[in-house]
C-alpha cells in the first residue's frame, strides 16, 4: 500500500464498531409490517450510513408507505431508544481500538447517526468509548450534508486539537459504501469492513476491504506492527 503516514483515525459507528445494523432491521420490520411490507438488504443497504432522515426517505419512497419519513423517524423513535442499548461492539474491535491507543494515534467517530441515538447506542460502553477524543454526528450544525457528502469526516478531522494536517494522513474504517464515498470525497485512506451480504462491487472504491475488524494489518499502512 503506496499510503503516506497515517496521523490520525476517523471511525463510523453503526456496523462497525456495533453490532446495530440487526436492530435496526428488528425495529424497522416490526414498523413496516403492519402495512404488509418486507424491509429487506436492497432497501437497507441504501439507507446505510445516511443522516436519519435522509435514510427514512428512502425508505418511505422505497417500500411506498402512507407516511412521511418525518412520520416514520416518530414511529420509531420510542421503539430504537429500548432497543440501541442492546448493541454489543463487533469483532476485533477492541483489538484495533487499543492497538492504536497504545501507539498514541489520535482516534474520533464520525457517524451518520442522531446524537441522541449515538447516546443511547453506547450506553453500556460508554468508559470504552471514552478512548476516543470527539465525535461528530449526523445531526451536528456544521454537518451540512450527510455522507456521501464528505462534511462529516472534514468536521471529525478539523476537531482533532491539534487539527489533523492532512486530510492524506487520515485512515478511515467503515462497512457502508456512502461511508467510504464520504471519506474519499475528504481525500482520506479508507479501509471498509461491509457486511457479508454486501455486493463485492460496492466495495470497490474502498483502498483496502476486510472481513472484520480482526484482520486488520497495522503493517500494510506503515504502522508498527502489533505487539
Amino acid at each position: 500500500m503506496d499510503s503516506k503516514r497515517i496521523t490520525h483515525v476517523l471511525f463510523d459507528v453503526d456496523g462497525l464498531l456495533l453490532d446495530t445494523e440487526a436492530l435496526y432491521t428488528e425495529v424497522t420490520q416490526e414498523i413496516v409490517a403492519p402495512y404488509g411490507k418486507t424491509f429487506d438488504w436492497d432497501v437497507k443497504v441504501k439507507m446505510m450510513g445516511r443522516p436519519p432522515i435522509q435514510s427514512s426517505q428512502i425508505l418511505v419512497d422505497e417500500l411506498e408507505l402512507p407516511i412521511t419519513a418525518e412520520e416514520y423517524l416518530q414511529i420509531a423513535a420510542e421503539r430504537f431508544a429500548a432497543a440501541f442499548p442492546r448493541a454489543n461492539l463487533m469483532p476485533g474491535v477492541e483489538k484495533v481500538v487499543r492497538y492504536f491507543e497504545t501507539n498514541a494515534i489520535p482516534m474520533a467517530l464520525a457517524t451518520g447517526s442522531s446524537a441522541i441515538n449515538y447516546e443511547q447506542k453506547i450506553s453500556r460502553h460508554r468508559e470504552f468509548f471514552k478512548i476516543f477524543t470527539h465525535v461528530v454526528a449526523g445531526d451536528d450544525p456544521e454537518v451540512k450534508a450527510g455522507k456521501p457528502a464528505p462534511d462529516v469526516y472534514l468536521q471529525a478531522a478539523q476537531r482533532f486539537s491539534p487539527p489533523s494536517p492532512n486530510p492524506g494522513n487520515v485512515l478511515v474504517f467503515e462497512d457502508a459504501p456512502n461511508g467510504i464515498e464520504a471519506a474519499r470525497a475528504a481525500g482520506m485512506w479508507t479501509v471498509m469492513v461491509p457486511d457479508q451480504r454486501m455486493d463485492p462491487q460496492l466495495c470497490k472504491n474502498a483502498h483496502s476491504v476486510i472481513k472484520s475488524l480482526e484482520d486488520f494489518n497495522p503493517t500494510e499502512w506503515n504502522l508498527p506492527p502489533y505487539k
